[in-house]
């Protein structure tokens, strides 16, 4: 009997000895290595349905955690840089079409009629002068001839609308041709200049914006700011193409157009060709006499062909020369013109104005030059009348 006691108890000890075994195989890793007696029960009870419980819980509340606060962020950041990126993009296309002096007041507004639209445009006056050079000079000229033919452009204007009687005013003030000044908008700006655009534009504006509300006069009058392209070496005395004589269009001395692209042309015409423009008969059996006088620049003055006698300017206008400073060759059946020059050559010469600002002369070197007696003034001071109260 007391050795069956004795064959339990060891077998007793054997099995208590294996369930401690497996409790701390199960438990390894996750208890510290000596649990105080009075923690064991806590530890080694708890249900098994809490711990169930408990694990998809904390996922679940770490889902949602994810998803209301991380999730959010991670979509407005991307689209927060786009924003941004956006934002700055458009302040860039702002600054670009509305500079400086634009934004600021313009003393008035001019109404341009659009020849292809056959609609008015109102521009503000600063606006309408950074267009006027972009459409009538080289963008890539000297800044300061720019800013010359600034002031030619803004006096131009100012000198028209107030000399534009009540009786004759019309829905506009100016077309957008050489019937006034030419005239482009920015889209058809861009369209011209492409890539170039931007700085070429800039460019014109700092011109405008430097010179702002400047004009040319005479007498405290504004002047006609008479602009031409190239000259023949000089320009010519007001008089001696037009009708009238005005004291600041004198002939001067401008041999920086020498190295204008546009200083020598030549045209060839038959004689039918020349009869049918001059609405003339010649002579075609031989040689033509012809006689010319010229005019203190050397353009023609008047032109004597086989007894018919015509203008200089008669015959640049009709034959559409570049210049009333030609020669003609007669060669059998034809007539050759070489010209000398570009436009009417009274006035400012821009590719001369560009010629100065290249040696360092200034705007107002410029037009003190191509302009006799003139004096920088003011649209406010000079035309008050214009001005938007």
């Amino acid at each position: 009997m007391k050795k069956l006691n004795m064959y339990h108890s060891a077998k007793n000890k054997s099995i208590i000895k294996k369930i401690k075994s497996k409790q701390k195989a199960t438990y390894k890793g996750t208890l510290p290595k000596k649990i105080p007696p009075w923690k064991r029960k806590t530890a080694f009870h708890k249900p098994k349905t809490a711990a169930t419980w408990k694990l998809p819980t904390i996922l679940m509340i770490s889902s949602l955690f994810f998803i209301i606060l991380i999730i959010p962020t991670l979509i407005v950041i991307p689209f927060g840089k786009e924003s941004e990126n956006e934002s700055r993009m458009v302040e860039k296309e702002q600054t670009a079409q509305t500079p400086q002096e634009e934004t600021e007041a313009s003393p008035f507004s001019v109404a341009v009629m659009r020849s292809t639209s056959e609609e008015v445009e109102n521009v503000p006056l600063e606006t309408y002068v950074s267009r006027v050079i972009a459409s009538e000079m080289p963008a890539d000229f000297e800044l300061e001839a720019l800013k010359a033919q600034a002031l030619a452009a803004r006096t131009y204007i100012v000198n028209h609308k107030l000399h534009t009687n009540e009786n004759d005013k019309k829905e506009s003030d100016v077309t957008d041709t050489v019937q006034h000044q030419v005239y482009k908008d920015d889209k058809e700006l861009k369209r011209q200049w492409g890539s170039d655009y931007e700085w070429k534009i800039d460019k014109i504006k700092k011109a405008v914006q430097e010179t702002k509300g400047e004009i040319l006069t005479y007498n405290s009058q504004p002047i006609t700011p008479a602009f031409f392209s190239t000259s023949n070496g000089f320009t010519e005395n007001s008089e001696d193409y037009w009708e009238n004589e005005l004291p600041y269009l004198r002939s001067v001395e401008s041999h920086w157009d020498k190295s204008s692209p546009k200083f020598l042309d030549q045209k060839i015409f038959t004689l039918n060709q020349f009869e049918n423009a001059m609405k003339v008969e010649l002579n075609k059996s031989g040689s033509l006499v012809m006689e010319v006088t010229r005019t203190k620049s050397n353009r023609v003055d008047e032109l004597m062909i086989d007894g018919h006698k015509f203008s200089g300017r008669a015959v640049r206008e009709k034959l559409e020369l570049r210049s009333s400073d030609f020669k003609i060759k007669q060669k059998n059946d034809h007539l050759i013109f070489t010209t000398k020059g570009y436009g009417h050559g009274i006035g400012m010469s821009q590719y001369g104005a560009n010629g100065m600002a290249k040696e360092g002369k200034t705007y107002k070197d410029i037009v003190n030059h191509y302009y006799k007696g003139v004096e920088i003034s003011t649209v406010t001071d000079t035309a008050p009348a214009l001005v938007v109260k």
